[in-house]
């Protein structure tokens, strides 16, 4: 298969999922006609995307198994709970890294980008309305703080990435700490930049506090709530540390399990599922 094949697939189905076609088939049709433009058989085409699709079939198990622990903080009220401490904790006067590193923790523990940015805006925007942040600065570090957390976090990629290189996962996440603390860095410097630049919260853009304060009620406690990640970390680092190999397709559901048990929301489990 020439590299123009290749090219004009990738072309293909990049062109049908930005025109709305269903990503899966979009993408085996372009695989298609790759190969069919860079001059393989039909039959040979077919042959080598079930080849291709059986080397990653456990990758997508174990990207299957880093939604349970993802769906379980979100579903309990654990990522909202870790992202609020982290916030309050660290005060106004450091707003700005406050949302990064709580962004960055939501998606070191399995937590989607979208979902940690959707977790913390409601305090996020209560707390930079006080302080004076422009809009772009509180979506700046929320999202920078959001890809550095990801380039560590057992996702799809990464998990991906180990599978390929026939690496192991944790090996791979603990070598991404250097760039994901490289991207903190610079994501609070241009952060800090552009803090009084552009359109400025207001009073408007923020839930007034007493409506946080109340749904603040309702979440688990912080042990609670960063139990099932740690967890989570424990298992994937006991291969690097003393040897003992925990696969993530048992680690990463067993800090979903440990989550839910630990802030006692059983009726929840079902749903993080989903």
């Amino acid at each position: 298969m020439t590299g123009i094949g290749a090219l004009t697939g990738l072309i293909i189905g990049i062109i049908l999922i930005i025109r709305k076609f269903n990503p899966a088939y979009s993408l085996m049709f372009a695989a298609v006609c790759g190969g069919l433009i860079g001059g393989l058989e039909l039959n040979v085409v077919v042959a080598q995307m079930f080849d291709g699709v059986r080397d990653m079939a456990p990758a997508i198990v174990r990207i299957l198994a880093a939604g349970v622990l993802a769906g379980a903080l979100v579903q309990t009220g654990s990522a909202e709970k870790i992202a609020d401490s982290i916030i309050r904790g660290l005060g106004q006067k450091n707003v700005l890294p406050a949302l990064i590193l709580a962004v960055f923790l939501l998606a070191v523990a399995g937590v989607f980008i979208d979902v940690a940015v959707i977790t913390t805006a409601p305090v996020a925007l209560a707390v930079g309305t006080k302080v004076n942040l422009s809009r772009n600065a509180i979506l700046l570090a929320m999202i920078g703080g959001g890809k550095a957390g990801n380039v560590i976090s057992p996702n799809p990629n990464t998990i991906m990435a180990a599978e390929k290189f026939g690496a192991d996962l944790s090996s791979v996440m603990f070598a991404n700490w250097l760039p994901a603390l490289v991207g903190i860095g610079f994501t609070f410097l241009l952060a800090w930049m552009i803090s009084k630049r552009g359109e400025l919260l207001t009073e408007n853009s923020a839930i007034p506090e007493r409506d946080l304060s109340e749904s603040a009620k309702n979440l688990p406690n912080l042990f609670a709530a960063l139990l099932g990640p740690v967890v989570t970390l424990i298992l994937l680092a006991l291969r690097p540390l003393a040897g003992i190999s925990v696969d993530p397709f048992i680690a990463l559901p067993a800090g979903g399990l440990v989550c839910v048990a630990a802030t006692l929301n059983f009726s929840k489990f079902k749903s993080s599922l989903d």
